[in-house]
Parts: C-alpha cells; structure tokens; sequence
C-alpha cells in the first residue's frame, strides 16, 4: 500500500465531520481531541519520519548504512557529532545532497563550551589562525594524556574539540558568520552523491555540519519514509544530545529506532533510561518503536555480557515485538564483501581502500577484518562439519582474511550475514513501513476516535428518542402543558424560596459585598458626625438653649449645662444613624429587587401569571415597614448616648477631670467661668461619645440590621410562595389564552431539532462507515468504531412505548 490517502479517500474530511458534531453539542466540548488530530496529522502526513537515536558510538550509522546497503554515512566507534542526517527517497537519476554548515558563531560557542569543559584557561578565536592551531594542539596533548580519543570523557570532549577547529579551518571559506550557508552537492564541485558523502563521513567536516540531507534510492525510502541519523545522546557536547531529544520530540517524527550499546556495556546507561522515558512520554509516537541490540558480536565472546543483556531484555522488553539484536558491522560489510571476489581481495582493494586511512591514527587493517576473523574463529557460530577455519599466527590479518575467503566465500558470508542479525532487522523494518505502517497509523486513529464516536452515540440517541416521543398533536401537547402549570408554579415558588434565604445566608455571614459597602459608609458617617458635632461644640450655644428652658431664671446650674451638652451630640448622631440606616436598608432591597428580577423563575412567573405574583409589591411593603424599624433601632441606640459611660465617674479618668471643670465653673455666675472650662469639658465629652459609637458600629447595630431583615423578609417568602401556589387555577387561565400557539411553535421547534438529529446521526454513520471500511481493507476490522443502527432506534422506539 503506497498511500493511506489512496487507500482512505476523504479521511480528513469524515473525521472532521466526527470533531464538528463534537463540537456542536455542549456536554461533549469538554473532551480533549489533541490526541485524534495528531493521529490524523500523522496518517494524512506525505512522510514518514523514522529518528535513529542512542548513545554515539552504539553504531546508529552504520545500522541506516546497512539497511540502505551503501556507505553514505560515517560509522566509525568513538565518532560524534552534532550533525542531523536525513535521508529521503529519489529516483535514481535524481540522487543528491544538500549540506548546511554551522556559522562561525555557532562553532565559537561550542568551542568555548569545550574549552571550558575541559579547564583550558587560554581562549581560542576562530578569526585567528594562530589560536585555533593551539587549540588543536592543546586538544592533542590531553587526548594522548588520557591514553586514546576513547579512553575517558574528557579524551572523547578534546576530541570533538579538536575535529571542531580541524573542519572550520578546512572549510572557513563555506562559513558564514553568523547565516548558516547551504550548499547542494553540485555547488561543492560534487557530481556523485557517493562523493558528497565521502566528504561528510571525514570527521572534521562533519563537525561543522549542521545538517546533512541526502535523497537516495532505495526501495525502504519510498512512499515518503525518512530516516533520520542524530548525534548520540551522551555527546561530549552537550547542544548535540539536546539535538537527539529535539528530533525525538519533534511532532513531525513517526517513529523511533533506539540503538543501545548493552551487548557492549552489559547495562543500560542512565542516557539510555532517560531515552526510553522521553519515548514512552511521547502523544506523537505512541507504540512505532524499533528496539535494537547492536555490537550483538561483542556478546559472543563473553559469557557475562550474553547473560545480562538476554536479563534486560526479557525484565524490560518482554512486552515489545519488535527487539532487534545485530552486528551492524559485520552484516553491512559482509553484504558487501559478498559481491566482491579474489581479484580485489573480497574488496581490500576496493570498498576498504577508500576508507583504510581516511581518518588520521587509523590502523591499516580495517576494523571488519578483524571482527571476522575473531568471528570465524572465536563466536562459536559456524558449524565444524562444514567450516574448518584457522587463524595462523604467522599470517597478517589481512592475510587470514583473503585465505578464509578463498575457501568459503559466499557460503562463509552468507553465514555471516544471518548471524549478524541485520536481515532480521531489515526484513522487520520494511515489513513495518509497507505492510503495518498504515494498518497502524489507522488503528490509533481509530482508537481515538472511540470514546468520541461512544460519546456521540450516547448523547445522540437519548437526544432522538426524547424527541421522537414528544405528542404530535396540538390538543395533546396543550393538555400536557395545562397539567403542567401546577408543577411550574410549585417550582417557581420554591425557587423564590431559596433564593430568599441565599440572599439572607449572604447577609448574614457578610458575604453580600455591596451591603459590607453600604454598613462601612453607615459607620464612616457616623465617626465623621462625631468629629463634626464636636467641631461646632460651642459652649455658649448650650449656656443659651439651658437659660431659655427656665426663662425666670439667670444663673444655669453647672449640670444643667453638661446634660444639654449630652443632648445635644446624641440628638446629633441620631439624626446621622437614622438617615444612614434608611439608606442601607433601601439599598439592600434595591438590590434584592434586581436579582430577582435576572432569575429565571421570575420570568416563569410572568409567562405563567402575566405578572410577578406581587412580588415586587411585597418586597416594596417590607422594605417601608423596615426602614421604619431601623428609624425606631436607630432612635433608641441614639437616645442611649444621653446617659453617661460608667467610666465617666471613674477615678483617675472621668472624675478627676469632672472636677477640675467643675471648680473653675463655679467661681461664677455668669458665662466667663463655662468659657474657661470649655476644653477640658469638650475632651471628656469627645472621651465618653467615643466609645459609645464604637460600640455602636462593632458590637450591637450590625446585629440589630441582621435581626430587622432576617426574620420579616423569611416570613414573606414563606407567606407568599404559599400565594404563588394558591394561583394555580389563574395561572392555567393565563397559559390557555397563548398555549395553543405555543404548542405549534412547540411542535415544529421539535419536528426541526428531531430532523437535526436525523441528519447528525446520518453524517455520523456515513463517517463512522467511511472509516470503518478503512480499517476493514487494512485488516483491522477489529477496531470498527460503534454505528448508530437501526436496530438502537427501534430499541428506543419500542422501550418508550
């Protein structure tokens, strides 16, 4: 199957369908389509992108060389850079490759990030030749301190240091500053793509690519598969293993290879977790995982290695289909020694001349000649009845290894090759991209697709049914309605009810804002009156109205002027407390006016009665008679304020003073001696109101405001939903005169939303069947999403009868 979109015409097309009837019904909004979308997108993608990620040096490359059959990229152990490859399909006339290299700020950055990984104090500048050869050199020198570019981590980051200054200084003139330049092959005087990736496979080159993209042929890469090659996820740069993770994450990646070096190690390295959890968290690659044992030859020669990696495999993968273990090395370069012959040398004069040298400190015998003779005489795995092989210590490698082949070539090789396990590999990937990859990417789609085609279903059908059971018949459906009203009225009573006491509930527990508001208002205004009363004390004022009480008189007793002065602030604040009383209590009932008047069982009310019920009326009526309480609350709190504080008479407070005012008062009969006592008089005044208007506003009149509406306002809603219930015989009275027409509308409302439903229910099927035929030609007819059949209506028709 080339493409799914051949196979399943209008895939798009019929799961939108399926989201936008999601979409159309409230209840079902809440549910997550993330997951269909991206099966989607990755069902309908032209490409399908297969990363190959893993520790470097685990043998990534040389796996993609081996199921390509062809050198193309650089695979030698301990090389790591941070160069992407893509590889992607094109006719054979058409190969080519495109490469783009880092900028010189790119390369100076990671440089100085090695540098400082590895405690070199002396910076290195790309702009001078002189510092980057002594970065070289000082890279060198610890490589050889730490024994080998192998030895430790430290050798590995001099390494990729040293490959980095190597390839800007070979290749300054293709790099920008700051642009990453891209070049097709051609424009690198590349007429072959064998020769472009010759050029990329050398070390240092590579370290300065940021990206290589290579359009080969090969039947594996056609229908859109890519393979992509990233760095190891435990480079020595640290920006290079990011890189592994970012094309791993990547929405557009399809699947995964994780090529493991355990056959090597004997234990998965903590990278290696990491990798497995970043996977096994990933929405876009779901189950399309390769897992692969490479260097599987490493295992044969050691008993230890071949037991844990066999423990790992069956503790940790046992659950997986698709396990891989190969030799990477020996089955690429055994399809390749295969076709070759005694006259180069089973290819040491062709396929292994090229590469016997090409990076600097290479031995001359190339690494699968060694790995075969060990192979041929070590791993235990060719048959003695039929190969008799011997390494001669007198003999070269190289000289073995033509012997060897001299004698059992293509039987030797074949065997070889199977035992390396990358035909097994190759067969299980090529059957994956043109047998199961379709079927699958359906199959999650499909598996997506569930709980929304269920959640469609069970909203639809319960939709149809109630509306097909509605009368058809306006008398019907006007005597159902009538028998209602009762109901209606009874609900809007009780609603009124509890909305009653909610309000209250609010009031109470000072959760009404706007009344907390209103109460802060009230006791400013009663503070500010205090000040102000006090402010415009005025001690002759009082003297006069005490001289016009007793008009035969002309000396005002002392006391007679300190009582008037008493009468005179409580009268005051009296009149504050009163007015701001009033106005809360208004306020708060314009406010419950408004709300019930936004509640839907108002509404009802009027559609039922033609009116509120009186409700307005009653709450117009309660608010009167309660600012009318709060005048008499506000009255008597006030009057209070007349009567002095007990702490007025106490020693060393009130007395003490009380005196002193009183003594210089009385040393005359007229009004001098009160003009001199008026301070003293206005502090213990000013003393004595104070606290009595702090009690007011934080002990009792918040209370008295909770008690004045609590108890009339509960009794009201109790009293009138009984009255709202008693005009239940209006109400039916009322709806007769609109019922009729409201039971046409009624009817053609629901023949409208029953053929809404019909044709939601016909989009749903003809998308479910589409997608259902799919899986059936794919072979997966196991995932049939759940179709709306006649037999369910007709269950619904009969249950309802």
């Amino acid at each position: 199957m080339s493409d799914l979109k051949q196979a399943c015409p209008n895939l798009q097309d019929h799961v939108s369908a399926l989201l936008k009837l999601l979409k159309q019904e409230p209840s079902l909004r809440v549910l997550d389509t993330t997951p269909v979308q991206t099966s989607l997108n990755k069902a309908l993608s032209p490409t399908f992108e297969i990363v190959f990620a893993g520790p470097f040096s685990a043998g990534k490359s040389m796996l993609i060389n081996a199921l390509l059959e062809r050198e193309l990229l650089y695979s030698s152990e301990g090389h790591a850079t941070g160069t992407e490859c893509r590889i992607a399909y094109a006719e054979p006339t058409e190969e080519r490759a495109i490469l783009t290299f880092m900028s010189q700020v790119e390369i100076q950055y990671q440089v100085r990030m090695l540098l400082e990984r590895l405690a070199l104090v002396s910076d290195v500048t790309l702009k001078n030749s002189d510092s980057i050869q002594q970065g070289i050199t000082a890279a060198t020198t610890i490589i050889q301190n730490e024994g080998g570019k192998d030895k430790s981590e430290k050798a590995k980051q001099a390494n990729a240091l040293k490959l980095l200054l190597e390839g800007y200084k070979a290749n300054e003139t293709r790099i920008n500053e700051t642009r990453n330049n891209v070049f097709a092959m051609e424009s690198l005087n590349f007429q072959h793509l064998n020769d472009a990736s010759e050029y990329a496979r050398q070390g240092a080159n590579s370290a300065v690519l940021k990206k290589i993209e290579y359009y080969c042929h090969h039947p594996l890469l056609a229908g859109g598969n890519v393979l992509i090659d990233t760095p190891g996820i435990d480079a020595p740069v640290k920006e290079h293993a990011e890189l592994s993770y970012r094309c791993i994450e990547n929405p557009e990646t399809s699947a995964v290879v994780c090529v493991f070096q355990v056959a090597k190690s004997g234990e998965l390295t903590r990278e290696e977790t990491q990798l497995l959890e970043k996977i096994n968290n990933s929405v876009t690659i779901r189950d399309r995982v390769f897992y692969v044992f490479n260097r599987i030859d490493e295992t044969w020669y050691n008993p230890q290695l071949r037991h844990r990696l066999q423990g790992i495999i069956q503790d940790q993968f046992y659950d997986s289909e698709r396990v891989y273990r190969t030799s990477g090395l020996l089955g690429f370069y055994g399809s390749l020694v295969a076709k070759t012959n005694a006259e180069n040398r089973y290819g040491l004069d062709s396929i292994f001349a090229k590469s016997i040298g090409a990076m600097p400190n290479q031995e001359d015998t190339h690494q699968f000649v060694d790995a075969f003779n060990r192979y041929c005489v070590q791993s235990g795995k060719l048959p003695g009845d039929t190969f008799q092989v011997a390494v001669f210590n007198d003999q070269t490698q190289d000289e073995n290894y033509v012997r060897i082949l001299n004698q059992y070539h293509k039987p030797l090789i074949s065997h070889l090759i199977s035992d390396s396990g990358i035909e097994d590999f190759r067969y299980g990937i090529t059957r994956y991209l043109k047998e199961e990859k379709y079927p699958q990417l359906l199959n999650q789609l499909a598996e997506d697709l569930q709980i929304i085609c269920i959640s469609l279903k069970d909203t639809l059908l319960p939709a149809w049914s109630h509306l097909r059971d509605q009368p058809t018949d306006v008398e019907a459906l006007k005597e159902i309605k009538l028998q209602n009203v009762s109901h209606e009225l009874k609900e809007a009573s009780d609603q009124f009810t509890d909305h009653i006491k909610d309000f209250l509930n609010r009031a109470m527990g000072s959760q009404d804002t706007l009344l907390e508001k209103d109460y802060e208002r009230l006791c400013k205004k009663m503070v500010e009156a205090l000040k102000a009363l006090l402010n415009k004390f005025s001690i002759e004022e009082v003297y006069q109205q005490a001289l016009a009480s007793h008009r035969s008189n002309s000396v005002v007793p002392v006391m007679g002027i300190l009582a008037e002065a008493f009468y005179y602030l409580a009268n005051g604040l009296k009149k504050t407390l009163v007015e701001a009383s009033e106005e809360l209590i208004q306020h708060l009932f314009v406010r419950l006016k408004k709300e019930i008047g936004d509640q839907s069982y108002y509404r009802d009310l009027y559609r039922l009665l033609g009116n509120d019920s009186g409700i307005h009326k009653k709450l117009d009526q309660v608010c009167y008679e309660r600012v009318i309480a709060m005048t008499g609350i506000a009255t008597i709190e006030c009057d209070r304020y007349v009567r002095e504080r007990e702490d007025f008479y106490q020693e060393n407070t009130g007395i003490f003073r009380l005196r002193e005012v009183l003594r210089k008062v009385c040393r005359n009969y007229d009004l001098t001696g009160m003009k001199e006592a008026e301070k003293d008089l206005l502090e213990l005044l000013k003393l004595d109101f104070e606290h009595k208007l702090a009690k007011t506003i934080h002990v009792s009149f918040r209370q008295s405001i909770n008690s004045t509406i609590n108890e009339p306002l509960l009794m009201m809603a109790a009293e009138h939903s009984q009255g709202i219930l008693q005009q239940s015989g209006q109400a039916r009275e009322n709806v007769a005169k609109t019922i009729e027409r409201e039971a046409e509308e009624s009817i053609q409302k629901n023949a409208n939303e029953l053929q809404k439903i019909n044709e939601k229910i016909a989009t749903y099927n003809q998308s479910v069947t589409h997608i259902n035929h799919c899986l059936e030609a794919l072979g997966r007819d196991r995932q049939k999403l759940p179709e709306i059949l006649e037999s369910d209506l007709h269950a619904l028709s009969s249950a309802s009868s």
